[in-house]
Parts: C-alpha cells; sequence; structure tokens
C-alpha cells in the first residue's frame, strides 16, 4: 500500500471517530408487552399539544409510561416541537381533526379536510402519520365512518374518562381515573387541564401498583382486529 494511500485512510479514520453524535436521537424501542398476558392501560390526551405537554412528557419519561396523544392539528402547527418529541420517545400520535368541529354537523369536504390537514401537520412535525382517529367529542356516524375508512383509520374512543375538563381538581382527576380503570382501558384526558399533569405523578405510581402496564392504544387493541372505519369501544346502538 502507497504511503499516500495510508495517509489517506488515517485522515478518514479520524473524521469517522470525531463525527458527533447526532442531536436528538430516538429513544430505543424496548421489546412490546404483550396484553393479554399482562395488564395494560392506555392513557389518552385529548385537544393537544398544549402549553403543558412537556411537563407531562417529563413525567411520563420519568415513570417509563407511554401515551397516546390524539391531536388537533392547529395546535401541532403551532407547537411541533412538542409532537417530535413525543414521537421520539415512543408515544402513539393520532388523529383529533383540525380545529375541533362535530363532524356529525359537517359536510364530507370539510371532514376530509380537517383530518387531512390534521395528517399533513403531524407529519411535518414528526415525520409519522396518524394510524387512529379520534372524532371530535367522540361523535360519528355513517358518513363519519366512510370517511375514516377513506384514510384507512379506525375510530378509537374510550372505555373511561377522568372528568379532568369538568373537576379542573387534582384529587378529583386522580379518584375518578382509578375508578374507571380496567385492564385493557382507555383512558380519556385532557393535557391543557393544568391539573390533569399535577395529578399524573400520583396517578402512573397508582396504576403501576395495581400492576398495570402504561402503554398505547394500539398496543391495547392489537387483538381486535379492528379495520378502517371501525369504531372502538362500540358505542350503544352504533350500527355499521
Amino acid at each position: 500500500m502507497s504511503r499516500q494511500i495510508s495517509s489517506l485512510l488515517a485522515i478518514a479514520a479520524v473524521c469517522v471517530t470525531l463525527a458527533p453524535a447526532p442531536a436528538f436521537a430516538q429513544t430505543p424501542k424496548k421489546a412490546p408487552v404483550d396484553c393479554e398476558q399482562v395488564k395494560c392501560i392506555a392513557l389518552t390526551f385529548d385537544d393537544g399539544p398544549s402549553k403543558y405537554a412537556g411537563t407531562l412528557l417529563d413525567t411520563l419519561k420519568k415513570y417509563d409510561a407511554k401515551a397516546t396523544f390524539f391531536l388537533e392539528g392547529q395546535y401541532v402547527k403551532s407547537r411541533p416541537a412538542f409532537v417530535k418529541r413525543m414521537a421520539a420517545e415512543g408515544h402513539e400520535l393520532g388523529n383529533h381533526s383540525y380545529s375541533h368541529p362535530d363532524f356529525t354537523k359537517a359536510e364530507a369536504g370539510e371532514i376530509r379536510n380537517e383530518i387531512k390537514k390534521t395528517q399533513d401537520a403531524v407529519k411535518k412535525a414528526a415525520g409519522v402519520e396518524p394510524k387512529l382517529l379520534r372524532p371530535p367529542y367522540g361523535l360519528a356516524d355513517l358518513q363519519v365512518s366512510d370517511i375514516a375508512t377513506e384514510f384507512g383509520m379506525p375510530m378509537i374512543l374510550w372505555t373511561g374518562g377522568s372528568e379532568d375538563w369538568k373537576s379542573r381538581n387534582v384529587e378529583a382527576i386522580k379518584k375518578k381515573t382509578m375508578e374507571v380503570a380496567q385492564p385493557g382501558g382507555i383512558i380519556l384526558m385532557h393535557d391543557w387541564v393544568k391539573q390533569t399533569e399535577d395529578a399524573m405523578p400520583a396517578i402512573i405510581k397508582s396504576l403501576q401498583k395495581k400492576g398495570y402496564h402504561l402503554v398505547t392504544v394500539s398496543e391495547v387493541i392489537k387483538g381486535q382486529n379492528l379495520q378502517p372505519g371501525d369504531i372502538f369501544p362500540v358505542p350503544a346502538g352504533w350500527q355499521k
């Protein structure tokens, strides 16, 4: 090997050694939880990301808990850094419309636009597209189901709610969340309610003490074999 080639190889090796590490590395993925074998529950947060999302993400990270965020496109656009962090730290991102209209009172074109704008905003912020739709107010009809099918998305409601939007009280939020907690449950919460962030450390510790694994909605519903346009849990009187 010539002296010139040897020198070039040495320089290349030094450059590789000195190359800086990525500034924003993703959280390493753990082995998936089998929710058919252990107690799982999914905490879901609607209407964000709010200005309190950073505090909530800090808490989830501290206790190694995952959550699902059903995001409004208008806030994704104004707070993209939170959305990027949610994805990087292993949380699930869902679509909750762009501006929170009642889909059952909207024209088909408006519904499509609300969903598409939010898909685009999340993709721009975090590099991923939501796979799940939560219609605003949890209201859907056959037209909404058909449009969700066009986007390849099942619709996700909840098995119980913390009623944080109503009480705005830390103790009441903790009490209600624990009352509705159940294996395979999907709990409705809101990250714009500051008292929810304040209550989260105690809620997570209480759930984990009871043996729950805090996972994403997709992990909870894995065995349901949901198809695009399906709704889960199925509301009383729902027929597709």
